[in-house]
């Protein structure tokens, strides 16, 4: 069964969910300090998230008094209250000396990873050096074969190895282009070394046509508010 709440003439809705008024937050901010938060939940018919919440979004603490009080629980200073629960000095795992080399009960053994098997594949299943794949529409070839590193060591894009073969490695501050815009035709007259200030302009929006420029920009705009109404929706749930 689902909670329902009273409604009355004070409280005001948005979206099906019940938002503060002013004085609830009056009697949260008189309470809140003082009182139990689940307490106080309950006098304002709301959750403890919801209270604990709106205390933080209002600025509202436990007062030093009542965070030295016993009805501060897991919150009260100075007296080590989580000391019970933990474990004291000389404890024995209760599974100390089961996790041995070998060590495998049942079918277990069938399942665990074989010395010199990669991610749990054979050596047959991973692809070899100079073996290509695409990725994000461009060409990569395998240069290596070299273990826990990020992938792109191991992977070059083809276009610049073979750039860097006839031309030497791609000077910084530039990249290679496409002639024909088709990333996967790597041919060495279908590239062009442009300087990145080059390719801004290149792909900038302001080199189409003023409508479709017009649109873009518009299109933008309605994305940015629709992420902006998302947002308070999620934040208005939260508080909820």
């Amino acid at each position: 069964m689902g909670r329902h709440w009273t409604v009355t003439s004070g409280d005001r809705f948005r979206a099906g969910k019940r938002l503060w008024n002013r004085s609830e937050e009056r009697e949260l901010k008189a309470r809140y300090p003082h009182e139990p938060t689940a307490a106080v939940a309950r006098a304002l018919r709301r959750t403890t998230e919801a209270i604990y919440g709106r205390a933080e979004k209002l600025g509202v603490k436990k007062s030093a008094a009542y965070l030295l009080s016993p009805a501060a629980c897991r919150l009260r200073r100075g007296d080590n209250v989580g000391a019970r629960f933990r474990f004291r000095k000389g404890h024995v795992p209760v599974n100390k000396g089961l996790r041995r080399p070998g060590y495998g009960p049942g079918r277990m053994k069938e399942t665990q990873f074989k010395p010199g098997t990669r991610s749990g594949k054979s050596a047959e299943h991973w692809m070899p050096v100079g073996a290509t794949r695409l990725c994000d529409g461009y060409l990569y070839r395998k240069v290596s074969d070299v273990l826990a590193v990020p992938w792109t060591v191991n992977w070059k894009q083809e276009h610049v190895l073979l750039w860097t073969a006839a031309h030497g490695p791609v000077r910084p501050g530039h990249a290679l282009r496409f002639k024909d815009g088709d990333r996967t035709h790597v041919q060495l007259e279908n590239l062009e070394l442009v300087s990145r200030r080059e390719l801004m302009k290149r792909n900038s929006i302001h080199n189409l046509p003023p409508a479709l420029d017009k649109t873009i920009q518009l299109l933008g705009a309605l994305h940015r508010q629709i992420r902006r109404k998302q947002d308070r929706e999620e934040q208005d749930r939260r508080s909820a």
